[in-house]
């Protein structure tokens, strides 16, 4: 089970992958309800690199990443070293129900802050894809990539 996210952490974290414009959504209207001061999103090169990645909020500030390497490890070690420079002890991931017990397990491997989840709609067009993938992503993350 996913634990309540509570009504304030330092960072809304969206990850990358399908369904993409339902964790846009999802993650702006968190941090509409000021649910965060950072809103962060892993993206595009290019997208990270100008700083556009997300509509500018009041109040919030809006952080831009492309993580090397492009996965969910690259995710969490970028994290991390976010929360570092910025001095998060506690984050929020916006993504897939799919991806977020990995991307959970992951993110705390190399976070020591509170990890909390909230999960977006996945379209059905990307299940058949999507779930046998995220089966043998975990099993490497589990087995075979142990550390941060």
């Amino acid at each position: 089970m996913l634990p309540v996210v509570p009504a304030h952490v330092d960072a809304i974290v969206e990850l990358a992958g399908p369904g993409l414009e339902d964790r846009d959504r999802l993650a702006v209207e968190l941090a509409r309800e000021h649910r965060a001061d950072y809103l962060v999103q892993s993206t595009l090169p290019e997208d990270a690199a100008s700083g556009r990645c997300l509509p500018p909020q009041p109040g919030i500030t809006i952080l831009c990443f492309h993580p090397d390497p492009d996965t969910t490890q690259g995710e969490a070690e970028a994290i991390e070293g976010l929360a570092r420079r910025y001095n998060w002890g506690s984050v929020v991931l916006v993504t897939t129900a799919d991806h977020a017990k990995r991307a959970t397990l992951r993110v705390t491997r190399c976070f020591p802050g509170r990890v909390y989840v909230i999960t977006s709609h996945l379209p059905p067009a990307y299940w058949f894809r999507q779930i046998p993938y995220q089966w043998a992503a975990s099993a490497k993350a589990l087995l075979v990539q142990r550390q941060c």
